[in-house]
């Protein structure tokens, strides 16, 4: 008698685990499974097999676990350039309004705010100014504007800037943007405002950058009137180098410039990339000042914007959460703060905004991620003085001044870039995925020697065993359940040696099989089916 052949046979082949470990490509596994019986040896291999399957799971939840840590390492290079944009300058006279066009009118208003005046001091306080006292019957107008107050009051470029020159080419005021700080009106070189072309240098050194000659107009200084938290007692300008992208905080990162002295500054620029989160915490998302879902919850970066706003940058979420947080408290803004809320009057900054916003700067309430990328200057300065006794009797004579004014009053100050070579300050992630999969591929091969194909073939292997050994099983426990009233069975002649007669419907006529069905049921029975015609 013939073994039984057929797909059900193939199928049972290729689930036995023997005929599976003599094939498959994982090392030592036809040496558990193999032919006979359990021996000693056939153990080793089994405990072998066991402890490198245990190393070779270790080892990957151990790399798994690291790349679930998401790491990131700090790259730092240097790279050359031919050509750099110039960086944005902002430049604040330190006396934000000038004596000679301050009224009673502004007194009156502004007075309490910014210098702490009462009403009965502002006779001797115009007195000290050089300015005919209140006249009798005087009125203050209902209303009061803070930002055309330091507009019109405040130091004009026209007045401070004696001479412009970039990279030796003349400029002047027209290459200046007006820009409101918390030090009053403020002037930005190189701005980009209103699409304006940005400038570039293709040489470093002095001489190649920008040269600006300023009056400080020590004349129109305020008195010190009292000692207040904002009261000034310096003379110059402060000066902040950034970004055009960047809104200045010049308060707080600007470098003073003396007069009596020339000024120069030596830049170089230097990128930084940070990464997002899970890696880092950097942010790309535009902010508004305006849009706040939530007014009573906690302090943090503002929200994005539905609609178009500025690229996000430190200093603008710190600049809009300051706005959310003054109009929250005082139901205003400052002046030089974003948003469309109404500016604070002079009351509301002494009463309000001005207190709120010192005790949030102490407090360091707003959270901002750092951008996903920043362009920064570090900067080294240096001096000497001006101007020399050679010179001072020439400028006193060019701009109508003694040379005690001059050596007072006037300052110069070089900006430029020390070379055109520039630092790259990069985050990366430190556990890519390529390697996550390079290393449990390598500890694979290592431990169990297997590959993907190995894993193709035990999953091949998986579904012949669930196809033979649970398939098979419903099929045949459904098969031996079916009902055969309408067919006629016979036994198999091969077993028990009945033969079904032939049946003929005439001499010329073939004779039919013995049986019109024949299947198969188990390796030494088979069932004939004889279907009749009628």
């Amino acid at each position: 008698m013939k073994p039984p052949s057929g797909p059900e046979e193939a199928r049972r082949q290729a689930s036995d685990i023997s005929v599976f470990a003599s094939s498959c490509t994982l090392h030592g596994l036809s040496h558990v499974f193999g032919q006979g019986s359990l021996t000693p040896r056939r153990g080793l291999w089994a405990v072998a097999m066991l402890l490198s399957m245990a190393a070779f799971l270790y080892q990957v939840a151990e790399r798994v676990r690291y790349y679930g840590e998401f790491h990131h390492e700090t790259a730092l290079d240097e790279r050359e350039s031919h050509q750099l944009t110039f960086p944005a300058i902002t430049l604040c006279n330190i006396n934000p309004l000038r004596r000679s066009r301050l009224t009673p009118n502004d007194l009156h208003w502004a007075g309490p705010s910014l210098l702490g005046l009462e009403p009965s001091e502002h006779a001797a306080f115009l007195r000290a100014l050089g300015q005919p006292p209140t006249p009798p019957g005087f009125m203050p107008s209902p209303t009061f504007d803070m930002a055309r107050l330091y507009t019109r009051a405040g130091h004009t470029l026209e007045d401070m800037l004696l001479d412009c020159r970039y990279r030796g080419r003349p400029c002047g005021p027209e290459n200046f943007t007006a820009i409101f700080t918390r030090m009053g009106q403020c002037y930005t070189f190189n701005s980009g405002a209103d699409g304006a072309e940005l400038l570039t240098t293709p040489k470093g050194g002095a001489g190649n950058g920008l040269e600006i000659m300023l009056d400080v107009q020590q004349d129109e200084y305020l008195p010190v009137w009292k000692d207040m938290e904002e009261t000034p007692f310096e003379v110059g300008i402060r000066v902040q180098i950034h970004t055009q992208e960047e809104p200045p905080s010049i308060d707080q990162l600007g470098f003073g410039a003396a007069p009596g002295y020339q000024v120069f500054v030596s830049c170089q620029q230097q990128q930084l990339s940070f990464l997002p989160p899970p890696w880092g915490d950097c942010s790309s998302a535009s902010l508004d000042p305006d849009f706040e879902p939530e007014p009573a919850g906690p302090l943090g970066p503002p929200s994005p914007s539905p609609g178009p706003s500025p690229p996000y940058s430190l200093m603008g979420c710190r600049l809009a959460c300051e706005t959310r947080y003054v109009a929250r408290k005082c139901g205003c803004r400052m002046m030089h703060m974003p948003g469309s809320a109404p500016v604070c009057s002079p009351q509301q900054y002494k009463d309000c905004a001005n207190p709120t916003l010192d005790a949030m700067l102490r407090k360091d309430s707003c959270v901002c991620p750092n951008p996903c990328a920043i362009t920064r200057y570090a900067k080294e300065l240096s001096m000497v003085r001006m101007p020399s006794r050679a010179a001072a009797r020439y400028l006193a004579r060019k701009y109508n001044r003694s040379e005690a004014y001059i050596a007072e009053n006037v300052l110069v100050l070089d900006i430029f870039f020390e070379a055109l070579n520039y630092e790259t300050v990069e985050q990366k992630k430190a556990y890519e995925v390529s390697e996550l999969l390079g290393d449990i591929g390598g500890q694979m091969g290592l431990f169990i020697g297997a590959s993907l194909l190995t894993i193709l073939e035990i999953l091949d292997y998986l579904c012949e065993v669930f196809l033979d050994r649970v398939l098979g099983y419903f099929w045949n426990r459904k098969r031996s359940q079916r009902p055969s009233s309408t067919h006629l069975v016979t036994k198999g002649l091969g077993s028990h040696g009945n033969q079904v007669p032939n049946l003929s419907l005439g001499s010329s006529r073939p004779s039919t099989p013995p049986c019109a069905v024949t299947r198969t049921l188990s390796a030494s029975h088979r069932t004939c089916y004889l279907v009749t015609r009628l």
